[in-house]
């Protein structure tokens, strides 16, 4: 059942609705201000309690350079942009390629196929640690780059296949007929009549996957203890010390990491919007 559109006669449904709506966005804002008021606070304001206070100065540009020059944040972003870039990758091809084959060919243990792939993104990933972390282990990749590329290709690909699924099945089964007609192979008709057709689908998808493995740090933690192959999310939690942690600088990093994502969905919102909004209702 969806909502009843509000008259434009009723004016105090039409203010309450407006008041309602602004309290909402600012409770859900209000840590992110808080978040971003503390990276530009001086040090000593956390240590005297300034929490929520207007900061007694603004040190914006030291501690957002800090947070590259004092911290190994930098070795960070580097090996997130190492694992994010290929994975997305591979989840944009592979679920493609499954999603096209699933909706355009009908074969023996096809609906099955498919319903594993919807399946698993119902089982808790927590339960999988312990085997993906031996499995890593025997295959020689622990605590390297390959192992988060590997895994999260694997779990994105369930939820990408079931979107571009549906996406290339919306698509009109008369230019599927007139590239046959035409001659066109399986892979000539993906390449030339599909891909051209889904690049929004693709986009979406894209920002998706990108923001899902960009702040994973589930994963980060269990497969990557090292330093050296650590992404920007496990490595936040090492700029906590032992007994006194520096707020500020860690609020500034927390800012950063947050960055490529959001530039990112406003480089490709037209396209965002325009492929959840395609393909949606057809199975």
């Amino acid at each position: 059942m969806y909502p009843r559109q509000i008259s434009k006669d009723d004016v105090l449904k039409k203010y309450l609705y407006l008041a309602a709506v602004t309290l909402v966005l600012m409770l859900w804002l209000l840590p992110l201000g808080a978040v971003i008021l503390t990276s530009v606070r001086p040090a000593s304001d956390a240590a005297v309690g300034n929490y929520w206070g207007w900061p007694s100065g603004f040190d914006l540009v030291k501690n957002y350079t800090e947070v590259f020059t004092q911290t190994p944040m930098g070795r960070y972003f580097f090996n997130s942009l190492v694992i994010t870039i290929p994975s997305v990758i591979g989840v944009l091809v592979l679920s493609t390629l499954t999603g096209y084959v699933l909706s355009r060919y009908r074969f023996r243990g096809n609906t099955l196929l498919f319903a594993i792939f919807i399946g698993g993104n119902f089982l808790p990933f927590q339960i999988m640690m312990i085997p993906v972390r031996d499995l890593t282990i025997s295959l020689g990749i622990y605590n390297s780059y390959l192992a988060l590329i590997i895994f999260h290709v694997a779990f994105q690909t369930g939820f990408a296949t079931l979107f571009m699924r549906n996406f290339i099945a919306s698509l009109p089964d008369e230019l599927f007929e007139a590239a046959r007609s035409e001659g066109a192979s399986p892979l000539q008709t993906l390449i030339h009549v599909v891909i051209p057709l889904v690049r929004p689908a693709l986009a979406a998808l894209a920002i998706l996957a990108f923001t899902f493995i960009w702040n994973d740090y589930f994963w980060a933690v269990v497969l990557t203890p090292s330093d050296a192959v650590k992404p920007v999310t496990a490595g936040l939690d090492n700029l906590k010390g032992q007994y006194v942690a520096n707020w500020s600088l860690i609020s500034a990093a927390t800012i950063a990491i947050a960055i490529p994502p959001v530039v990112m969905f406003f480089l490709m919102q037209r396209h965002f919007i325009r492929g959840l909004t395609m393909g949606a209702v057809k199975g």
